[in-house]
């Protein structure tokens, strides 16, 4: 052991700086230990600097506690060889270091003859900003490569199906702004989080503190403007977007949508047409006023790119303008949750030409000179009623018709009637005075009085009676 260990005296009145600077002292001379004492006030640290005579003092600059002019003076009228570090934490761990020493006039000449910075001395502070530069060319390099990739790969999986109408363009356009960003941005995370895992890991055997780094006001600046303006400049974009999409056309073709659980039906007002299946001629403007018979439901067809939502009440008939570029059969889906059976709330959407769209128009309207049963049975497909009650017999949402008709039925008033004109007339237009038992209230339209005719209730009412 050293007879004459060196001395270092810790002035500082924070106790966690304290002990974490012994701790550190302890670890650096493990083989020859240093004697080590700490003082928390400014007079107790004068005078075991004039009694203890340490070696070395190192003092914590920020800590209010210690007057740094009275102890620089101290230090600067004593006589005996010490060294002085200053070391503060809130400037990154920045030191400042005195070396208090009697020369002779030789080696103060010697002294005076070397230069600050000798010739083979690194330039250590060139070789980290070489060293920092490097890092960011690889990791810039890398960032560029996986957002390529990222962006690439949500380009060609097909995430999006094909487009089909003219709508479908500019949502297109800023779907492929959106990949971009959401590829950067992947990037710009992943790759700074691995590479700093990978390289900066903490080496084996490596015990040295890390850099204690306070903040970049540069760097909050940065990484607050670059959102602020990515964020104003898709908003530019949707505003764009949505003011291309809700262009107005003259020559609009108009269908009254109507969106109940679960069913859509489409009234056609030029021809007093109504169905339950969705017939456009392709290159023709659209115009869809869109209502609910009950909850919110979402007017949808993936291939068109845009989607309404429909809510309850006659004065809340939303709008939306379509024109279909691509015929073929398309599916309507209700994209709000409304209900058990929102999963079946589709509806087949044809795009034909022009010729086969008026040869269709021209079917629908002579429907009306068929018989009742087969009238009846069109209203009650068209009007959606189909979704909830069968026609062979099955379960389902309401009572299945097969074999309604003359039959008796027992109400879950512990009444029984019998089934006939009149009680299927009020059933259609009152469903909830004549609720049968196992059946619940509230479950069918309320509005079919006035979505439908008398005569169109007589027809459907005729249909039932054939399912015998």
């Amino acid at each position: 052991m050293n007879p004459n260990p060196r001395k270092i005296l810790i002035a500082s009145g924070n106790s966690l700086f304290g002990k974490g600077l012994m701790g550190l002292i302890a670890q650096r001379w493990k083989k020859d230990p240093p004697e080590i004492r700490l003082s928390r006030q400014m007079a107790e640290t004068l005078e075991m600097m004039e009694s203890w005579q340490p070696d070395l003092v190192i003092v914590d600059y920020d800590d209010t506690t210690i007057d740094r002019g009275e102890f620089l003076r101290s230090f600067v009228s004593g006589d005996q060889p010490m060294q002085v570090m200053l070391v503060s934490l809130q400037a990154s761990g920045a030191v400042v270091v005195y070396d208090r020493r009697t020369l002779t006039p030789a080696q103060a000449e010697d002294w005076l003859s070397v230069p600050w910075v000798s010739p083979e001395e690194p330039d250590v502070s060139k070789e980290q900003r070489s060293s920092t530069m490097r890092h960011f060319v690889i990791a810039g390099i890398l960032i560029v490569l996986v957002a390529t990739i990222v962006y690439l790969l949500l380009n060609t999986i097909g995430i999006l199906p094909a487009p089909a109408s003219v709508e479908a363009g500019p949502i297109d356009q800023l779907f492929t702004a959106h990949f971009l960003a959401i590829a950067v941005l992947f990037a710009l995370i992943t790759v700074l989080m691995v590479y700093s895992m990978i390289v900066f890991r903490q080496r084996k055997g490596d015990n040295t503190p890390g850099r204690n780094i306070k903040g970049s006001t540069r760097l909050e600046i940065f990484w607050t403007l670059i959102p602020l303006v990515v964020v104003l400049y898709f908003s530019y974009l949707g505003s764009a977007t949505l003011d291309r999409t809700n262009a107005q056309a003259p020559d609009a073709l108009e269908v009254d949508v109507l969106g109940g659980q679960w069913y859509w039906s489409f009234t056609y007002p030029d021809w007093d047409i109504t169905t339950n299946e969705l017939w456009l001629p392709v290159d023709r403007p659209v115009l869809f006023r869109l209502r609910s018979a009950d909850v919110i439901h979402s007017f949808w067809v993936p291939e068109w790119r845009v989607k309404q939502d429909l809510l309850p009440g006659e004065n809340f008939v939303r709008e939306l303008r379509v024109t279909p570029t691509e015929e073929g059969q398309f599916q309507l889906l209700c994209a709000e949750m409304c209900g058990v059976r929102h999963a079946y709330m589709v509806s087949p959407v044809y795009v034909v030409s022009q010729d086969e769209f008026n040869t269709w128009v021209n079917e629908q309207t002579q429907a009306i000179d068929l018989d009742p049963a087969a009238r009846g049975q069109k209203w009650a497909q068209d009007a959606g009623c189909f979704s909830c009650h069968s026609i062979d017999g099955s379960d389902s949402i309401g009572p299945t018709w097969l074999g309604l008709y003359d039959s008796e039925r027992e109400l879950v008033s512990g009444e029984t009637v019998e089934v006939d004109d009149d009680y299927l007339f009020t059933a259609i237009v009152d469903p909830d005075v004549h609720v049968a038992e196992g059946f619940r209230p509230g479950v069918m339209p309320q509005d079919y009085e006035t979505r439908l005719t008398e005569e169109q209730i007589e027809d459907i009412i005729e249909f039932i009676e054939s399912l015998e």
